[in-house]
């Protein structure tokens, strides 16, 4: 409950808190103790029906089904095409006749 007390929490502190809470709340404790044990029922509650809804969905889902790709979308793009390949005109040149030619 009280995890932040190192070595946790012992007789002592439990007696220490119920003499805390008796001065702050004196003749409105049991109406303090009964308002947050409400709340805590809520909040378990709430949590327990949030876990159920995820279960359900988790257990909803089709598994033997295999996923699907989605269909293609059927628009008129205009498609994209490589321009043909040329093949060269000229003979092919080595690397000797391109540094003659360029000095």
């Amino acid at each position: 409950m009280l995890a932040f007390l190192p070595g946790g929490v012992g007789p002592f502190e439990m007696m220490m808190f119920g003499v805390i809470a008796l001065l702050l709340f004196g003749k409105r404790l049991p109406e303090v103790a009964r308002s947050l044990g409400k709340g805590m029922t809520e909040f378990k509650r709430g949590i327990r029906g949030v876990e159920d809804e995820f279960k359900s969905t988790m257990n909803t889902r089709p598994r033997s089904q295999p996923a699907r790709r989605p269909d293609p979308v059927d628009d008129e793009r205009e498609e994209w095409t490589a321009p043909p390949f040329e093949p060269p005109t000229s003979a092919p040149s080595s690397a000797a006749d391109r540094d003659d030619a360029g000095h």
